[in-house]
């Protein structure tokens, strides 16, 4: 690390205005704090070497100096606060190495916060995450370091929607992925993941299910049964820009390569595709198959954070589409998160009580 000691660098408060704003009732709750010095100091560099080691090959080495004193800080504050940092695998490497507890795709966060005694949990994700986490854990306090961060998914179809379709299609029963605000979870009968939605379609005992929003992934599961799927024409604005024929010219480039797409990408990618399966599924063939060069055809970052675990194993060619609502998530906000206990997500009892029967109907299926 010897290329950081000549650099005379202190990282730009992460949001001094807000700081000026009223106190939420969490900071009432909690009481705020002042936000830390986030100096790159001699103590800040050893404090963190250790987790420059996870990131360097991901990671240029002249960065670390300005993500250093927020992660240092964001990781003494999470003890202060009493909270775990719940980060989704499309997070950055900084975020997901460095300052998460929990990592994994968003009903795995949800699940496994709730095993947690923390008090307070921080989402590194989108909105839908943070209502999931609050949906299973209603006696902690949650938080989200930017509301704003929504999911071109989730905003596709809502709660009133839901309801036209049981008048279009009364008796049908109605999955909704876990990509769905709370209002529309409180409206459908089941959940399901990517991974578990053809088990949740044929558990259903129907010869016909309403599958919500996203149309690639109610298509790919289609393919598997002989349930007659009424899907709606919501899509991942991530996953839909991936095409079959950007697949052949890198198979084309290299027939050695092994592509893995995420299901919620267009049926004909995942035709092309060696494997096709959740975040978590496609994590765990790189773990298990070991690849040598692999195209993960999903969020960008989550090959930088399969990268970090797998280095020296695999190589990854980024075919590089950002989520732009994942990447409202950065550690200044996460920081100002625990600082000033900002921004709770919250979701009114009755309409909690609707909605976490739908995943937990879910959950209890295995």
């Amino acid at each position: 690390m010897d290329d950081f000691r000549s650099l005379n660098v202190e990282a730009v408060a992460p949001m001094a205005p807000l700081s000026a704003q009223p106190l939420s009732d969490a900071a009432r709750r909690f009481g705020a704090l002042p936000m830390p010095n986030l100096a790159w100091t001699p103590e800040v560099e050893r404090e963190t070497a250790h987790l420059y080691e996870k990131v360097k090959a991901v990671m240029p080495s002249v960065e670390w100096p300005f993500h250093a004193p927020y992660v240092k800080a964001i990781n003494d504050l999470k003890k202060v606060r009493n909270a775990v940092i719940l980060a989704h695998n499309y997070q950055t490497p900084e975020i997901y190495n460095c300052v998460a507890d929990v990592v994994g795709d968003s009903l795995q966060l949800a699940k496994l916060a709730a095993e947690s005694d923390a008090d307070v949990i921080v989402q590194g994700g989108v909105h839908f995450m943070a209502e999931t986490s609050k949906l299973l854990n209603p006696n902690k306090t949650i938080l989200i370091p930017d509301s704003k961060a929504g999911c071109s998914l989730a905003e596709s179809i809502t709660a009133a929607d839901v309801r036209l379709l049981r008048q279009q299609y009364p008796g049908v029963p109605v999955v909704a992925y876990v990509n769905t605000s709370a209002e529309v979870k409180a409206e459908v009968d089941i959940c399901c993941t990517s991974s578990n939605a053809l088990k949740i379609v044929e558990s259903l005992g129907s010869d016909r299910v309403i599958f919500l929003p996203d149309q690639y992934l109610a298509k790919n599961v289609q393919a598997q049964t002989k349930v007659k799927i009424i899907a709606w024409a919501g899509a991942c604005e991530v996953h839909e820009r991936f095409t079959a024929a950007e697949m052949l010219r890198y198979r084309a480039d290299d027939p050695s390569i092994t592509i893995i797409a995420h299901p919620e990408c267009p049926p004909e990618v995942v035709a092309v595709s060696d494997f096709a399966g959740s975040t978590a599924a496609m994590i765990d063939y790189v773990k298990t198959k070991k690849p040598k060069r692999v195209l993960l055809v999903t969020e960008c970052s989550m090959a930088d954070n399969v990268a970090t675990e797998t280095m020296g194993v695999t190589e990854f060619v980024r075919p590089c589409n950002l989520c732009p609502h994942m990447k409202r998530i950065t550690l200044p906000k996460i920081l100002d998160s625990l600082v000033y206990m900002r921004e709770e997500v919250t979701i009114d009892p009755a309409l909690a009580v609707r909605a976490r029967r739908s995943v937990q109907r879910m959950i209890d299926m295995g």
